[in-house]
């Protein structure tokens, strides 16, 4: 594996950590916010958790590259986007704004999986 390679996947798995912490902060700063509604409440853990299951699936694909680690990660990605989509539709599109919304979501979603792909792929040595 050359450098240039080496730099995407460690970039990869950073940018994974790093929206990964930003799922957990917006959840549990909504959790911690007052006059909350429970269904903002039931968002609110299902994003900090995916945030958390993330970074627990990376950790695993860094450390011990096992092979569970990629279908995993893109099953709670497609499990998380699923609430998303279900939020949104639930509180109805107000401008196409939210539309561009859902595809950063979808990338950033996507941007992870690879992230660990590529780390439980990468070869040893």
């Amino acid at each position: 594996m050359n450098k240039s390679e080496t730099m995407f996947i460690f970039g990869l798995a950073l940018f994974s950590a790093l929206t990964s912490f930003m799922f957990v902060y917006y959840g549990v700063g909504v959790i911690s916010g007052t006059g909350l509604s429970q269904h903002q409440a039931i968002f609110a853990y299902v994003t900090a958790g995916y945030g958390l299951l993330n970074i627990y699936i990376l950790s695993f694909a860094w450390r011990a590259r096992v092979t569970w680690a990629s279908p995993a990660n893109k099953l709670i990605a497609l499990c998380y986007f699923g609430v998303f989509l279900f939020d949104r539709f639930n509180a109805g599109f107000k401008s196409g704004l939210e539309i561009a919304g859902i595809a950063v979501l979808a990338l950033v979603l996507a941007l992870n999986w690879l992230a660990v792909k590529k780390l439980v792929d990468r070869p040893t040595g």
